[in-house]
């Protein structure tokens, strides 16, 4: 899930020699497409193929729209110049862009930079209901450990423009949230909010509150450290490596009120597709990954798909960053697509796969599968649930 645009992507040599594999099958698309920005001022290149970027439910924008609202600012204004309309917000079905949500954002933290905690405020706003059908499936889950993985495989229904994973060892469980490709200017409105939202979500989900063990954050406390002690129920640690809370890994076994099997498997089932919609590929960019699709384990670059689609490689990339995207990302995303669909459907071992997606070695296809959903291959069978016997054979 997580995606570093300064790493080389593992096994991408042209010249490299490639097994001959079997040909695979065509897997569904289940990974985030970047979009091309429709703001006048864009937040920056540096940022265009950022893991937030990908396409939201107007849900969240409505909820930052009315927290502007209340503390007395003009609508009209305040989308002018975002790309965003109130007759997109008022369509239940509508999608926004993610640069548009960030924009807006950035427009309430520089209008309303007198309000003490703006992002611990709209946290309160994102309830399970905000989400559709991620936050049924929440609700409908077994328990609280099903539930945050659950909600991990499908972060990209959420509003969320931190990377958040969540790691179990010594006996607790650590969110943790990346904000590296977050825009400083907005990026202590989006922490404390994403931050904040897990709090608030842990609530609906039991009706009652979770202590936090711990709450670490990057950088100096803020103005309002009180408020943030306060709104968390726990005195937060600044200057730390990394923002994170941390709960007794025992409340992951706790049942939910609501469980229930079936409603849960239907819900993933309508996450899946709901996914699947907002990240198909269209124009160059599909041209591109169905050709890349087509050989996996022997994938042509660059230059060859440019003459398989009658033009220079020169044209090619720039229609391709004209679409938000470019030849590696393509790459990228073609290796983690199958990974993630060979890791859920097949048994196949580690080795097997990393071979089949063309890496050279084994660790290299780790280091990939670690970068794209930010745990290892075998942790992210466990995440499964697939048998620890499968687990070993797999390492």
């Amino acid at each position: 899930m997580l995606k570093w645009d300064t790493h080389p992507v593992p096994g991408d040599s042209p010249t490299a020699p490639r097994p001959a594999l079997p040909t695979m099958r065509r897997m569904p698309d289940t990974l985030r497409s970047p979009l091309r920005s429709s703001l006048a001022r864009p937040l920056g290149e540096a940022h265009a193929h950022a893991s937030w970027n990908f396409p939201r439910s107007t849900a969240g924008v409505c909820l930052l729209v009315q927290l502007a609202r209340d503390h007395g600012l003009d609508t009209a204004s305040l989308l002018d110049g975002t790309g965003l309309s109130q007759a997109l917000l008022d369509d239940p079905k509508g999608e926004v862009a993610a640069t548009a949500e960030l924009a807006l954002i950035e427009r309430l933290v520089q209008r309303l930079p007198h309000v003490p905690g703006l992002g611990l405020q709209a946290a309160t706003r994102y309830r399970l209901t905000t989400y559709g059908i991620w936050g049924y499936a929440l609700v409908s889950s077994p328990n609280l450990r099903s539930a945050a993985q659950l909600a991990l495989r499908y972060l990209n229904l959420t509003h969320a423009f931190t990377h958040i994973t969540m790691d179990e060892r010594d006996g607790q469980a650590t969110f943790t949230l990346q904000d590296l490709e977050v825009p400083a200017t907005v990026r202590r409105f989006v922490v404390e909010r994403d931050a904040a939202a897990i709090l608030t979500l842990q609530k609906d989900l039991f009706h009652v509150h979770i202590p936090l063990q711990e709450l670490r954050f990057k950088g100096p406390p803020p103005p309002h450290a009180e408020l943030v002690a306060e709104h968390f129920g726990v005195q937060p640690r600044y200057h730390a490596s990394a923002h994170q809370a941390v709960f007794r890994a025992s409340v992951l076994d706790m049942p939910l009120p609501q469980a229930n099997e079936h409603t849960a498997a239907l819900c993933e089932d309508l996450c899946r597709e709901l996914l699947q919609q907002r990240q198909a590929r269209s124009g160059v960019a599909a041209k591109v990954r169905n050709r890349l699709l087509q050989s996996p384990s022997q994938m042509p670059d660059m230059v060859a798909v440019a003459d398989a689609l009658c033009v220079t490689p020169r044209t090619l990339r720039r229609h391709l960053l004209a679409e938000g995207t470019t030849f590696r990302d393509l790459v990228d995303e073609v290796r983690h697509t199958l990974a993630t669909e060979l890791m859920s459907t097949a048994e196949s071992p580690d080795k097997e796969i990393a071979q089949l997606l063309g890496f050279h070695d084994l660790s290299a296809f780790i280091q990939a599968f670690r970068r794209w959903r930010g745990v290892t291959p075998s942790a992210y069978r466990q995440q499964l649930g697939q048998p620890a016997r499968f687990v070993r054979r797999a390492r």
